[in-house]
């Protein structure tokens, strides 16, 4: 099997159910974006020899293929095979957060993207994580969306922030603190 098609040629895609839409339309930059991520966590990934961070890595990049497999398919669209996003995805990202939380310093101070390779990379992990749910709520205002779509975004940067500083204290790097 090729891998191109030469469908997307005029600007087009399909969305799972077979519709076409442009490839600048608010759904296609959401899930694109939600891609983009799960790169960067992968990208996170290969400097980090910490085992339990790599399996939470891990874990994350397979609920992000769920996560684009939910915004590239309309709610209306009644195919039963595509997984969508559910509350538990939501709830093992704050059971995440708490539970490095309480290894951790309380935070006295903003923090600057830095440390480590791992925490920096986790850092950019964030940012493209916000650029994804931005997206996501651009997407909500226009069309109706599953809308656990938008908390998992919001957690989940919550959580890689988090997830950067405890992969500064496992390395031992000092954070960086901003200085106003």
């Amino acid at each position: 099997m090729k891998i191109y098609t030469k469908t997307g040629d005029a600007g087009l895609t399909s969305l799972f159910g077979g519709e076409r839409v442009r490839k600048d339309a608010l759904r296609i930059a959401a899930y694109g974006t939600v891609d983009e991520l799960n790169a960067a966590v992968g990208f996170a990934m290969v400097t980090c020899a910490d085992a339990e961070i790599r399996g939470m890595l891990t874990e994350i990049q397979n609920v992000l293929f769920v996560l684009g497999s939910d915004l590239a398919t309309p709610l209306s669209e009644a195919n039963a095979s595509v997984p969508r996003m559910e509350a538990r995805h939501v709830d093992w990202l704050e059971q995440g957060i708490d539970s490095l939380e309480a290894r951790l310093e309380p935070i006295r101070f903003f923090i600057l993207p830095g440390g480590s390779d791992t925490a920096a990379r986790l850092h950019l992990c964030r940012t493209v994580c916000r650029r994804a749910e931005r997206e996501t709520v651009a997407l909500d205002a226009a069309d109706t969306i599953n809308r656990i779509d938008i908390q998992y975004l919001n957690r989940l940067s919550d959580f890689l922030f988090v997830l950067s500083r405890f992969a500064n204290h496992v390395a031992g790097a000092a954070e960086v603190r901003w200085q106003p």
